[in-house]
């Protein structure tokens, strides 16, 4: 009997090509998975930023240098549920010591929220200052 002649597949083949197809679909569930990890962090931190820049300029349309003491620093939830907002004022004369103090304050918007288990944060800052 002369086995060149006889065509159809070998238990060889079969596994060779079970193998190469799973890694095939392995290698596109990783891409795909990595894809969509990478979407939702982008999608978080536009989401963060979109609060910091509202917040901010809520602060700049209706708050002055003399009312600015009575913004709240305590962390608190934001109206979107997993983001939280944290308001920082520092007199610019405490970072340059060469300034007047009470003329012009340096306002930062800490949005923090979690992402895969680890603490995110996005801060803006403004300047708030005495009109002339």
């Amino acid at each position: 009997m002369n086995w060149k002649n006889q065509k159809g597949y070998t238990g060889i083949d079969i596994a060779i090509s079970v193998v190469v197809l799973f890694i095939g679909i392995t290698l596109i569930a990783t891409l795909s998975y990595t894809v969509n990890i990478t979407a939702k962090e982008i999608e978080w931190k536009s989401m963060a930023t979109e609060i910091a820049v509202e917040e901010i300029e809520t602060i700049k349309n209706t708050i002055t240098l003399e009312n600015i003491n009575t913004l709240p620093t305590d962390t608190k939830e934001t109206s979107k549920t997993g983001f939280f907002k944290t308001i920082e004022v520092q007199d610019y004369a405490d970072i340059n010591t060469n300034k007047i103090r009470g003329v012009v304050k340096k306002v930062t918007v800490k949005i923090q929220y979690k992402f895969k288990k680890q603490e995110q944060t996005i801060a803006l800052s403004t300047i708030i200052s005495k009109e002339s």
